[in-house]
C-alpha cells in the first residue's frame, strides 16, 4: 500500500507509537537538512532528559525517565556555535505535568540565547505549548498542525505554518547565520520517509478507528483514503500488530 494521505497520517499520532515515530522523524529531518547545510553547518541530534511520573506499576509507583531528541544546527566555522534548534513536540509536552514543565523551561532557555527556534507540532490533541503566544494564533484557527519559526533576535516575530489534516504538510525555511541563505525543510517528505522506513503500512491499525479520535466526517474520509491506497497500491495487505 502506498502512503495513504496527502498530508499527515493521523494514525501515526497514536500515543503508544509516537516515541518511535518521533525518533525516526528527528533523524529524517537531520538527514534531509545535512546536504543543504554543507560545508559550513552540521545537523546533529541532541537529547533532553526529564522525569515523567509518578507511573503506577501494579503495587509500586515509579518515576519514568524520558529522553526526547531534537535537531541542533551547529556552525563548524565558529567553534560549533549553536545556530538553530528544531523541536518536534510529543504528547508529554502538551499535557500538564513534568513533560510540559521541562519543555517550557528549555524553551525559555533557548529564547534567551542567540539562536533560532523551530517548533513542529504534528499532534492534534493537547495544550498549546509553542513559543508563539496562544492569542497570536487565534485568527489562524481552525488548524490541526502548526509549525513555528522564531528567528533570533526578533523574538516577538513568528513565521507560522498552520495546516489542516487533509492538506500537505509545509515546506519551511530554516534560518542560519545572517548573510547565509535560509535552507528549505520539507516536513511532508520527512513524514513520508518515516512512514516508509518504519514499515508503518504493515504496522498501523488502519481497519480500526484512529487514536486519537477523529470526527465522524474525518474518520470516514481517512477510511476512504486508506481504501483507495490499498486499491491503487501494490496489493500488499496491511497487517496490524
Amino acid at each position: 500500500m502506498t502512503y495513504p494521505f496527502p498530508g499527515m497520517d493521523p494514525y501515526l499520532e497514536h500515543p503508544v507509537l509516537w516515541e518511535a515515530v518521533h525518533t525516526r522523524l528527528i533523524i529524517a529531518l537531520a538527514n534531509q537538512l545535512q546536504p543543504r547545510l554543507d560545508p559550513r553547518y552540521i545537523a546533529t541530534i541532541e537529547v533532553r532528559v526529564f522525569v515523567e511520573g509518578p507511573q503506577h506499576r501494579v503495587l509500586e509507583v515509579e518515576e519514568l525517565t524520558l529522553h526526547q531528541k531534537r535537531v541542533e544546527i551547529l556552525d563548524s566555522y565558529n567553534e560549533m556555535r549553536l545556530v538553530a534548534i528544531i523541536e518536534v513536540l510529543s504528547p508529554t509536552n502538551k499535557r500538564s505535568g513534568p513533560g510540559r514543565d521541562s519543555y517550557l523551561a528549555k524553551q525559555s532557555e533557548i529564547l534567551n540565547r542567540d539562536c533560532h527556534l523551530i517548533e513542529i507540532d504534528l499532534l492534534r490533541l493537547g495544550q498549546h505549548v509553542l513559543s508563539v503566544p496562544d492569542w497570536r494564533v487565534q485568527e489562524l484557527r481552525p488548524y490541526d498542525y502548526l509549525t513555528c519559526v522564531n528567528r533570533w533576535p526578533a523574538r516577538h516575530r513568528f513565521h507560522l505554518y498552520p495546516t489542516r489534516m487533509r492538506y500537505r504538510l509545509p515546506r519551511i525555511l530554516v534560518p542560519l547565520i545572517e548573510g547565509d541563505a535560509d535552507v528549505a525543510l520539507d516536513i511532508q517528505s520527512a513524514v513520508e520517509d518515516v512512514h516508509r522506513d518504519g514499515r508503518y503500512t504493515r504496522r498501523l491499525r488502519y481497519d480500526e478507528a484512529c487514536v486519537p479520535a477523529l470526527s465522524q466526517e474525518d474518520q470516514e474520509w481517512a477510511t476512504e483514503r486508506v481504501r483507495q491506497a490499498r486499491t491503487t497500491g501494490n496489493g500488499e495487505a496491511a497487517q496490524t500488530l
